[in-house]
């Protein structure tokens, strides 16, 4: 029987670190990319200990992951006068045995391209190579029909197709060709990043505002050791009624003065909104958009991850947490029941059901839903936040979103690896 090859659409995070995941267990593998060149494109990203725990296993550690960010120590919304709502450490600060990491989305990108590339060979990622299909054949494999970059198609037949292109997935689109067109709700964000002095404690995430309108900040680089000057990223957000005046388009460039308006008087002593928004070189606008969950992420052969399974809203800081521990969970599946179908079975077995009610989660603000009680009951302006929601409440409220996002300490702690060390599947597993 012939070796097993699986095939990735799409190298974006989720694709890479299915790459990766493969890569280590022995399975080999090959990468279909649409771009022609990877650059680092985006701004901040948050990465929970969840799937920072499955990078230092990959052997993508903190002095790696310390070129692209660095660790946050802190979790904090505040309300429209400046007071704190909540707070809490992060990482292991709050006592988990990993650190959580802001980093620049496209520098880690380039990160998980590189190393894959080292480990891999230079042949293992398609660059100009867009997936736009696939076929199942008679004898269980299936073949990806593929775009490239000069208007060429050509096909390649594998065991396994992994669906990991994005929101706009034509793998998913194929697999549930009746799937509702992207979901918007109403809301706009104005993204960024400005070199200036981190806030607080100089690593904080801070969410500020109301469900209607905030701020989200957070520095994703150290600081300059002469200026103090750190890359601080920035999320402006409003929430419109009209759901329908903007369409589903991806990181339009636009000028700081179309919404700066918006956060004027955004103003205390330890943060001015509207001259950190103005310090920017360069904004990019996006419509906070995800998909309806659907029932299966698998269709024989084939299987979804990262955006393609769960485009979900960037509330609860794990879309790309989530794409890692999706690759690790079918690393797992695939080291149980060889390279097969019914490993894909297992992992949408594993996976489908619990992360579509993250995304569901999201849509109800994920653990932003506190700026949202305070908006309820006191208009998001308090002077004591015990007399709006008291501090167990508080804590409860965060408790059950880390439970269902997959990142609470005590379980995540005592877990065994996703990937035991030095696992790998053995060479004779064929369809």
């Amino acid at each position: 029987m012939s070796k097993p090859l699986v095939m990735i659409a799409g190298g974006g995070i989720g694709g890479l670190a299915t790459a990766l995941t493969l890569e280590q267990i022995g399975v080999d593998c090959v990468v279909f990319e649409a771009v022609r060149e990877l650059k680092p494109l985006g701004v901040g990203i948050n990465l929970q200990p969840n799937a920072v725990r499955e990078l230092y296993d990959l052997g993508i550690g903190p002095e790696a992951l310390d070129t692209v960010g660095l660790p946050a120590k802190e979790w904090a919304l505040v309300g429209l006068n400046g007071n704190d709502i909540y707070s809490e450490p992060r990482g292991t600060l709050a006592g988990y045995d990993w650190p959580q990491y802001a980093v620049h989305r496209g520098r880690l990108h380039v990160l998980l391209y590189e190393t894959y590339l080292a480990r891999a060979g230079a042949d293992a990622v398609k660059l100009g190579h867009r997936v736009i299909g696939y076929r199942h054949e008679a004898d269980g494999t299936v073949t990806a029909l593929i775009e490239r970059a000069d208007g060429s198609r050509v096909e390649q037949t594998g065991t396994l197709l992994i669906g990991a292109d994005g929101i706009h997935s034509a793998i998913r689109a194929q697999m549930h060709p009746e799937q509702p067109p992207i979901h918007w709700g109403g809301a706009v964000m104005w993204r960024g990043t400005t070199l200036a002095k981190p806030i607080r404690t100089g690593s904080s995430f801070v969410g500020l505002g109301t469900h209607r309108q905030r701020m989200v900040i957070y520095p994703i680089s150290h600081p300059d050791p002469e200026t103090g000057l750190a890359m601080v990223n920035w999320i402006a957000e409003v929430t419109y009624d009209e759901t329908d005046k903007r369409d589903s388009g991806w990181f339009k460039p636009v000028e700081i003065g179309d919404f700066v308006h918006h956060f004027e008087g955004w103003s205390w002593d330890w943060l001015d909104v509207p001259a950190l928004l103005r310090g920017a070189d360069v904004a990019y606008e996006n419509p906070m958009i995800d998909r309806d969950p659907v029932p299966t992420w698998r269709d024989g052969a084939v299987a979804l991850t990262g955006d393609a399974a769960h485009a979900m809203y960037p509330t609860g800081s794990n879309g790309a947490s989530q794409a890692v521990i999706d690759a690790r969970v079918m690393g797992a599946c695939l080291l149980e029941h060889g390279v097969s179908a019914a490993a894909l079975a297992a992992y949408d077995e594993t996976l489908c059901g619990p992360i579509s009610e993250v995304v569901l989660r999201n849509r109800g603000a994920g653990p932003f839903g506190l700026l949202n009680l305070v908006d309820e009951r006191c208009g998001g302006a308090f002077e004591d936040i015990e007399q709006v929601i008291p501090a167990a409440e508080r804590a409860a409220f965060m408790r059950a979103y880390q439970e269902a996002a997959g990142f609470a300490k005590d379980r995540l702690n005592a877990a065994p690896r996703t990937i035991p060390e030095g696992a790998r599947v053995g060479a004779e597993e064929a369809v």
